[in-house]
């Protein structure tokens, strides 16, 4: 169950169109393995830290200890009001309109411009910095009863979800190089469409859930 729930949370974190469209310019490189195997090292460093400071916060808290309940769905409805206050921010906000006339002058943009070792390990660390569903993903493992073996293993496997639309890319380039990269293509043409749509859904989703779940716990409904 708490592997399950984590999962789910993961697979919204995962969610993330400037992960394909960053993985698809690396693979159009002139060195495609090496620059996108340097940006997923960016992300696996990025998204290991954060969960390991999120894990030992909440767990040197005692979070999971049964007389810590309030505590522990406190910070679930406090994250639930937190994602769906981003994702309504974001719904309000609507998706950017860029102006051909302008030149993106952002810094992943930038770096774009010239893909390189150093400029594919910052993307990384860029692309997969903290996001609120990560961090819910994480929460659900440190305030579970489980061993700190059986949390570190399921951490993995939520990092390994999170940063799916690097790796599972690069595993399908190197089985089909030309049939990904005209797969890629049309992927990233489609959220660049709905891509604003998805992350909004994305945030409500799991803003839904965590902030259910949070108010169950602290009713008493749910143990």
């Amino acid at each position: 169950m708490v592997l399950t729930d984590a999962a789910g949370l993961a697979v919204l974190a995962a969610l993330t169109p400037t992960a394909v469209l960053v993985t698809a310019v690396f693979l159009g490189s002139a060195s495609p393995r090496r620059t996108v195997l340097i940006f997923l090292a960016g992300a696996i460093v990025m998204t290991a830290i954060m969960a390991t400071i999120v894990f030992v916060v909440l767990h040197a808290g005692h979070v999971y200890q049964p007389h810590q309940r309030p505590t522990r769905y406190g910070v679930r409805l406090g994250l639930g009001l937190l994602i769906l206050i981003g994702g309504g921010y974001l719904w309000r906000r609507g998706p950017k309109r860029r102006d051909p006339a302008k030149k993106d002058t952002s810094t992943i943009s930038r770096l774009l411009a010239k893909p390189g070792g150093r400029a594919a390990f910052i993307v990384g660390l860029i692309v997969y910095s903290p996001s609120l569903t990560f961090v819910a993903a994480i929460q659900v493992i440190a305030t579970a009863q489980q061993s700190i073996a059986v949390s570190i293993l399921d951490i993995a496997v939520v990092i390994v979800i999170t940063i799916a639309f690097v790796w599972l890319p690069l595993l399908l380039y190197l089985l089909a190089p030309d049939r990904t990269g005209r797969l890629l293509g049309r992927f990233n043409a489609w959220l660049r469409s709905h891509g604003h749509d998805l992350a909004v859904g994305a945030l409500v989703v799991g803003g839904v859930l965590l902030t259910i779940n949070g108010i169950l716990g602290l009713t008493g409904v749910v143990g």
